[in-house]
């Protein structure tokens, strides 16, 4: 039995790239360079990257088993395998271009940061193309409320007809800071794409301090260029909108909640997200199975049960 829908959440087909596109930069953690090749990929191949270490092939899919915990950033891990550092701002893109299919070849630990947000990869994306597949898209349709909650960080997975956001913070000089929208390619690019990873200058020296007692690197590749580096109500160099830290949040809930491995059709509430919290929410809905169904959805918005 299918529903009926007002429309289709989004592309009909799944999609891949129409042709590769290299990047190269340094990473926010490490500070070390890398070079990221996006390549086309087969329909029902999803997301994954693809490390090479010592002459051997490593794939790490994109998917929310395979998450690490990693300070300020969202990293992949297949077992003990290499590790794939700050991916979320190139998920957030390939999620918002709604590309399905792809393999990403990274030289390196980390994905490179750049001007510390998702728009140089929107313009990447743009130069690579899109082209679509031989197989419908496969959704992951939200049917029953899910929460989350670790003290003051609450968020909220619900029903809803595309995908859609509301997310807030609350910073000293700022005061709560909100942003909501669909997240579709023509906003994400507009409203969101632009926004940078940001910090308080004050706490960054202590952050690259505690990195080095832990041995585990935290913001060695951090600087004016490649992140909003807020000072009182503002930020070195000035921000790209008032409300851009919320912006940038939005924009790692996104990347985040790729993960799911499907594009997810419902609305999220963030209050005070974070990348941990991000994946709190995502882990309660994946293990709810109940919450949640996998649809495709035909050019008149009718959804119907997907095929194994």
């Amino acid at each position: 039995m299918s529903e009926v829908d007002s429309a289709p959440p989004g592309p009909l087909r799944e999609a891949t790239l129409a042709r590769p596109v290299e990047r190269s930069g340094s990473g926010l953690h490490t500070g070390d360079p890398a070079t990221v090749r996006l390549k086309p990929a087969p329909a029902g191949h999803g997301l994954a990257f693809r490390r090479f270490v010592k002459g051997r092939a490593h794939d790490v899919p994109a998917l929310w088993p395979n998450r690490r915990s990693r300070p300020l950033c969202t990293a992949l891990q297949v077992g003990d395998g290499p590790l794939v550092r700050t991916v979320e701002h190139l998920l957030a893109a390939l999620s918002a271009y709604a590309i399905d299919d792809a393999l990403i070849e990274i030289e390196g630990e980390e994905v490179p940061i750049f001007d510390g947000s998702a728009e140089p990869w929107c313009a990447a994306l743009e130069e690579a193309g899109r082209v679509e597949l031989d197989r419908p898209r496969r959704y992951l349709r939200i049917v029953k409320r899910v929460r989350y909650r670790s003290g003051d960080h609450k968020q909220t997975a619900e029903p809803g007809p595309a995908f859609s956001a509301y997310s807030a913070v609350t910073l000293s000089h700022f005061g709560q800071l909100r942003w909501e929208g669909r997240i579709d390619r023509e906003s994400f690019r507009r409203e969101l794409a632009v926004s940078r990873s940001f910090g308080r200058v004050k706490w960054a020296l202590p952050g690259k301090i505690v990195g080095l007692f832990r041995r585990e690197p935290v913001l060695r590749g951090a600087n004016a260029t490649n992140t909003a580096a807020l000072w009182g109500k503002d930020a070195i160099g000035g921000l790209r909108f008032p409300d851009e830290p919320v912006r940038h949040r939005a924009l790692d809930l996104v990347g985040d909640l790729a993960l799911a491995g499907m594009p997810i059709v419902g609305h999220v509430v963030a209050i005070r997200p974070g990348h941990e919290h991000n994946y709190g929410l995502l882990e309660a809905l994946m293990s709810t199975p109940k919450a949640w169904d996998v649809v495709t959805y035909d050019e008149h918005g009718r959804a119907s049960p997907a095929e194994p």
